[in-house]
């Protein structure tokens, strides 16, 4: 079999703004779903404090309860803190930005890796500018797609040092401001938190919280989310939801067509969309199996690191654009421009 040797390239503007202002117009009661979540604090703190215990408890244990529970607990706890974060870069807790910073800070402080901050600068800009290679960070470095590309062994390096993988790719985001003091006081909030688990629980603490932090993303069928959300897994179409059992777990973070066409809406409203508009939905591709996608990812030959729509277009949008065309479509009483 021939391996694919570049991305797949679109001239079509992305699909997510255009399908966002034709399920307005066909069920304008979604508008009702957007909003903000606050309770979702309640969330963040249940999933850190778990962590933290879960850290202590393991603390004395041998290494294989360690990585044991990193892999089969922390991992989920690891994986839904990415989630609350997510809601925090959209801004879905609170009215105030600041008050959504701190809440992001907060939930990333178990994973250890200051994160957090960044992800929102660069996550806003994925959804602004999807395809587009200079400025979405979802999609993967050339050189890192040729070096894995549809190999088995590859691909499982991959998924075991995915978040690595992803801090090459900010080397190529030449206009997005890459520090600023919010990002210094994510750091300094993640070395003081550190700091303060080795001093009181130990080394083994340190160790499970840093397995649960790449089992959450990587060599694990959570790290199959990855790929479900915008890899070329069935047709040329340029995102999947996921409707698995997981997604009680994982606060809905599965229906990510339905999260691309409405970022406005929080995580609890997510499955509300899709009930409202199931003539939008049903008739994608979807998946229904981390579990299965994480297997057929790692041995299917046809999906490769290449397998990503990339357009060289970015269209009429703004750099400065905060990716929430839901809001702007209910805000304006005229339509919203297409983005090319």
């Amino acid at each position: 079999m021939q391996r694919k040797s570049d991305f797949t390239y679109s001239t079509e503007c992305e699909p997510h703004r255009i399908r966002t202002k034709q399920i307005l117009k066909q069920h304008p009661e979604i508008r009702g779903l957007i909003g903000k979540n606050p309770k979702t604090m309640l969330a963040i703190l249940g999933l850190v404090s778990f962590q933290v215990v879960l850290s202590w408890l393991v603390s004395n244990q041998s290494w294989w309860i360690v990585f044991g529970a990193a892999y089969l607990l922390g991992a989920f706890a690891d994986h839904a803190l990415f989630v609350m974060i997510h809601e925090c870069a959209h801004k879905l807790l609170f009215k105030s930005q600041t008050a959504n910073r701190l809440a992001g800070i907060l939930s990333n402080l178990p994973q250890l890796f200051p994160s957090s901050v960044s992800f929102e600068r660069y996550h806003i800009k994925h959804h602004s500018f999807q395809g587009v290679h200079e400025l979405d960070a979802d999609l993967p470095n050339r050189w890192e797609a040729k070096l894995i590309n549809n190999y088995f062994i590859g691909k499982i390096v991959w998924l075991l040092f995915y978040p690595l993988f992803q801090v090459f790719r900010i080397s190529r985001l030449k206009e997005i401001k890459p520090f600023d003091k919010w990002i210094a006081l994510n750091f300094a909030a993640e070395i003081v938190f550190t700091a303060a688990i080795w001093f009181f629980f130990g080394p083994k603490a340190i160790i499970y919280l840093l397995a649960s932090f790449f089992f959450s993303v990587g060599l694990h069928p959570l790290g199959a989310r990855w790929i479900q959300e915008h890899y070329l897994t069935f047709k040329e179409q340029e995102t999947y939801s996921y409707y698995g059992h997981l997604n009680t777990v994982a606060f809905n973070v599965g229906y990510h067509n339905e999260h691309h066409d409405f970022p406005s809406i929080p995580w609890n409203r997510l499955p509300q969309i899709r009930a409202k508009a199931p003539g939008f939905y049903n008739s994608l591709y979807y998946h229904t199996s981390w579990f299965k996608l994480f297997f057929r990812f790692l041995f299917d030959k046809e999906i490769s690191l290449f397998s990503r729509v990339v357009r060289k277009e970015r269209g009429k949008v703004a750099l400065t654009d905060q990716s929430i065309p839901d809001m702007d479509l209910v805000r304006k009483t005229e339509p919203v421009s297409s983005p090319v």
